[in-house]
């Protein structure tokens, strides 16, 4: 969903007093400051099915009606509630900024402004280093016009609300049920663009299904900065074994879920790989780390033990 498609649709919301949804995992957002307000639908389907509840239209543009990643116990695959009617505006691959506009001048619409987001940057955070402390100190130092390669996974939870008012920005999300794509995604996007700085916001059981990215990144000498959100587990796993019903995982069963023995040295991977690199344990460590490294050409990479 990018900046027009995004007006024009916060147009139509502003217009009928509708809300503006994205799915969960788009291939590419323009948000921040200046941007139209989209909401992003939450993950998890009961979360979905809150959100749309009491919804009696949904009209899809250039994508399909939510679904559940993976089935789960007594809970639905297809998430639209039984009262909500359906209307298919343009299908995917359609020319869905002109669908839009169409619509526009079909309600009258013309001279009516979309709601856009204003510049509201969060102070920076002081304290433990958590993935909320992360979100903020991300928000408050994102550079404008950056691109957002996300794959924090079960760790970034807080970084969609934190950022939607920061500097004007691209957020790449991944594909969804997969897991491996954020160090690729943010080398792909330093190449196709390398006027613009890239921020890669990688957890650390994903990131080590396509680790080389970063030697290609110190080949290519990328403006990449890659924070590694380090929980030392798969927790995404975790969280979806208990989810499909299995029950508590039991010693071995959670023993394969855990990534720290041995523990991984993301700073010694990184340097290995040609790409500079440090730890940081607290809110304030990182605060510096990230403006310093932001403010000189990658790639570079923090570990960011949470």
């Amino acid at each position: 969903m990018l900046e027009e498609g995004a007006r024009l649709a916060s147009v139509i919301g502003n217009h009928v007093n509708a809300r503006v949804f994205s799915h969960t995992f788009t291939a590419r957002i323009t948000r921040g400051a200046g941007r139209g307000n989209i909401e992003r639908l939450p993950y998890f389907p009961e979360a979905i099915i809150e959100t749309l509840t009491g919804i009696r239209h949904l009209v899809i543009a250039g994508t399909k009606p939510p679904v559940g990643f993976f089935a789960y116990p007594d809970l639905p695959s297809y998430l639209v509630p039984e009262d909500c009617r359906v209307h298919h505006l343009a299908a995917a691959g359609d020319d869905v900024v002109d669908a839009l506009a169409r619509v526009i001048d079909e309600l009258g619409a013309g001279g009516v402004s979309p709601i856009l987001m204003s510049l509201e940057k969060p102070p920076l955070p002081a304290g433990e280093l958590t993935p909320e402390s992360i979100a903020l100190s991300v928000a408050a130092l994102m550079p404008e016009n950056a691109v957002v390669a996300e794959e924090a996974i079960s760790s970034g939870g807080s970084l969609i609300p934190a950022t939607a008012t920061t500097e004007p920005h691209d957020w790449m999300f991944t594909t969804g049920g997969a897991i491996g794509q954020g160090l690729p995604n943010a080398t792909g996007a330093a190449l196709a663009c390398p006027e613009r700085k890239v921020l890669c916001l990688q957890a650390d059981g994903s990131g080590m299904y396509s680790l080389q990215a970063l030697w290609t990144q110190a080949r290519e000498s990328l403006d990449v900065t890659t924070i590694v959100l380090a929980n030392r587990k798969y927790r995404i796993l975790n969280i979806e074994y208990q989810r499909v019903g299995a029950g508590a995982p039991g010693a071995r069963a959670r023993s394969m879920m855990d990534i720290d023995n041995p523990e991984i040295d993301w700073v010694s991977l990184a340097k290995g790989m040609g790409v500079p690199a440090c730890r940081v344990a607290t809110a304030e460590e990182l605060n510096r780390q990230l403006a310093a490294y932001l403010a000189e050409p990658g790639p570079n990479l923090i570990e960011a033990v949470i």
